[in-house]
């Protein structure tokens, strides 16, 4: 009789927003995961080492297995990152930061671990898309992730007015992210094109100690000063309640 091929196990592994201490913001199970899981694919090989080193200290850093996924990585390049799942082997996908997975490369091999029947296991952890929803007092009961909107400038105004439209006709809250060096530009862009009654929450540095979260008009947020310069930030919009 052959043995039975066990396959092992895809763990989603979260990982902090930024320089925060992760025992507070990650649980038990995560520590746990990281003690008996040695293959790892991940966005950032050293910043994963510091990561696993920062959860825990005594594994073995020669003993870890990483293979980088990221924009320069082909997708010829998955099957081999996964292979070891098909082997019995569990593996440990993390993001940069946050959640893998949501606005993440990791979603690929995610993907192809359903297609080949590898069990998923997402494990809890600071997801800034769903805290920034949850502190803006928006609608949870609809609302979506556009990512990033387009460079150009026509286009972004374009494509700000139609989800803003959006927003007013459907009541969906309308979720942005942009690169953190150019988030003042965006907050202008947002001043500049919204209407002034339309409700705009900015919510930057979640889950750190510089941690901002606020909801207002656009015509207050006129008025108001803020720097949002390299801080990692998410933009919310909403028709006026």
């Amino acid at each position: 009789m052959k043995p039975v091929n066990l396959k092992g196990i895809l763990y989603l592994i979260p990982t902090t927003l930024g320089e925060s201490n992760p025992h507070d913001v990650l649980p038990q199970t995560v520590k746990r995961a990281i003690e008996f899981i040695d293959c790892y694919i991940v966005e950032n090989e050293k910043t994963a080492r510091r990561f696993i080193k920062s959860i825990y200290p005594e594994k073995v850093q020669s003993s870890l297995i990483i293979s980088s996924l990221n924009k320069h990585t082909e997708v010829s390049e998955h099957n081999e990152m996964i292979q070891p799942c098909l082997q019995g082997v569990n593996v440990g996908l993390m993001s940069e930061a946050g959640c893998p997975g949501v606005a993440d490369p990791g979603a690929a091999i995610v993907k192809l671990a359903h297609e080949k029947g590898i069990q998923v296991v997402p494990l809890v952890g600071p997801s800034s898309i769903l805290l920034a929803m949850m502190g803006s007092g928006m609608n949870g009961q609809s609302f979506a992730f556009n990512g990033y909107l387009p460079i150009d400038k026509s286009d972004k105004k374009s494509a700000l007015k139609n989800f803003e439209k959006l927003s007013f006709d459907k009541n969906q809250s309308q979720i942005f992210i942009e690169t953190p060096y150019r988030n003042n530009k965006l907050l202008e862009d947002f001043l500049q094109t919204l209407q002034p009654n339309t409700h705009l929450c900015i919510a930057a540095d979640i889950t750190l100690p510089t941690e901002y979260i606020k909801t207002m008009k656009v015509s207050e947020w006129k008025k108001a000063t803020i720097d949002l310069h390299n801080r990692p930030t998410i933009f919310i919009i909403h028709k006026s309640y």
